[in-house]
């Protein structure tokens, strides 16, 4: 009997001693990981920006990778400061409920409360609908004629002005379609109701209380130290990302910050010192598609998963946190274009903490192909209600274009897989008598567009 107790107490210590050493040493064994992942496809040319994962509030890795200025070949440090696209989101959702907290508005209160002049079409579109993208107001950003305004200084209302007049892509509460004009119409009502313009309102409200020192409306003629340049793709080529003013994402995605200060965001959000828990819990909560208020909130390896990116001229980001784990994951990149995206980054060095399986991306190289089996796949893809996919041959190369978009190549990998400078993965699916039905464009996930033309 003594020498089993000796045994049991024994067995007890040593498992006692190695959930200790789970516990205590996971950054040293884990940090060397994340790095080995990110040098990798620094050094494939795939990609170029700063990253940080935490934990607990404190940092396993946060790192600069690649180069924020390649022309004075200044290094991505985790102070470099990057445009965030749509990451901005969140922060002008945060905006709406402490104005709701402070009796200003109710999520719940119909868009027209806030215009005089409001379209009989908005009648039935309340806030929670732009919030949570199922009010059918119709995507500006996804416009033709988009890509010709991107240039001009807008006011709100000019800008309000460009979707103001459109039907609604659907019934208000219907379905959930992506859309940036939402957010602006939220940016309207903040500055309405506080008196403030919303870079103004972000700053008194947000920015200064929670001392993210390095967060901001950007501005391009402003003088913003450790800001990076953006970069796109020609063809094989990096090329200074086309200007675009910043009055045209505006509270969709005209924010600029650093990996510091958005683990500075995530870790007063969920720690309470933004919101009450009530308003927490409602920005938390999803309608459809998983989409709650400036975020999706799904599950990733069985974990509650609260995440957002972004794309913008010459920039891509991403943002997650598992609040059970309370792990922080930053991915800021500035260039637009490149595989793996940074969701596909994040969703990587998730794993890579988690212990799940993962791989280091390969540098994708094109084989030859006859051109001619390109044929098969000239047409056009439903990859959304707003949004198709037009593939067509020009000589040699098969090209694509999404609505409102420049055109880039694909480069085969094989006869019906194809690959791109531009994040896109794209692989056409046959049928049995084998005719091309649809593709699966790949961004980060997988989406099957059938083919209609």
């Amino acid at each position: 009997m003594k020498n089993a107790q000796t045994a049991i107490h024994r067995f007890t210590l040593l498992l006692a001693l190695s959930f200790l050493f789970v516990v205590s040493c996971p950054a040293q064994e884990i940090a060397p990981k994340l790095d080995e992942y990110l040098s990798a496809i620094t050094k494939q040319g795939r990609f170029s920006g700063s990253v940080l994962v935490a934990r607990d509030g404190k940092a396993i890795l946060s790192k600069g990778y690649g180069l924020a200025n390649i022309e004075w070949d200044a290094p991505n440090t985790p102070q470099t400061k990057f445009r965030l696209g749509s990451v901005t989101k969140q922060f002008t959702a945060a905006s709406i409920l402490l104005l709701q907290e402070r009796g200003k508005l109710n999520v719940q209160d119909p868009i027209c409360k806030y215009f005089t002049d409001c379209p009989s079409a908005w009648s039935e579109i309340k806030l929670h609908h732009l919030l949570t993208h199922t009010g059918g107001v119709p995507n500006y950003t996804s416009f033709p004629e988009f890509r010709k305004t991107t240039t001009i200084r807008l006011t709100v209302e000019e800008l309000i002005g460009t979707f103001k007049n459109k039907p609604l892509d659907f019934k208000p509460g219907e379905k959930y379609t992506y859309s940036n004009s939402g957010y602006e119409l939220l940016g309207y009502v903040i500055e309405k109701l506080s008196g403030q313009t919303y870079e103004q309102f972000l700053q008194e409200n947000i920015y200064g209380p929670l001392r993210m020192t390095s967060s901001g409306y950007d501005h391009h003629e402003h003088i913003i130290k450790q800001r990076a340049t953006g970069y796109s793709r020609e063809g094989d080529k990096l090329v200074n990302s086309a200007y675009l003013d910043m009055t045209i994402p505006y509270a969709a995605g005209s924010l600029y910050s650093t990996v510091e200060d958005l683990h500075l965001w995530e870790q007063s959000l969920f720690g309470g010192k933004l919101l009450s828990a009530k308003s927490l819990e409602a920005m938390l909560t999803p309608d459809k598609n998983n989409y709650a208020y400036g975020v999706s909130v799904s599950q990733q390896f069985n974990r509650k998963s609260v995440s957002h990116g972004g794309g913008i001229f010459g920039f891509s980001t991403y943002l997650a946190y598992f609040p059970d784990d309370k792990l922080t994951i930053v991915v800021l990149r500035n260039s637009d274009a490149g595989t793996p995206a940074p969701g596909a980054i994040s969703r990587d060095l998730a794993a890579i903490v988690f212990g799940e399986k993962y791989e280091i991306p390969r540098a994708r190289v094109a084989i030859k192909v006859d051109p001619k089996i390109f044929d098969a796949y000239v047409g056009q893809y439903q990859v959304s209600p707003n949004l198709v996919l037009t593939i067509t041959r020009e000589g040699d190369r098969l090209m694509a274009q999404p609505t409102g978009q420049p055109k880039f190549e694909l480069h085969p990998e094989s006869e019906t897989k194809f690959f791109s400078e531009v994040d896109a993965l794209v692989t056409f699916v046959k049928d049995s008598q084998g005719q091309v039905t649809s593709l699966i464009l790949n961004l980060g996930a997988d989406r099957l567009a059938k083919k209609i033309k």
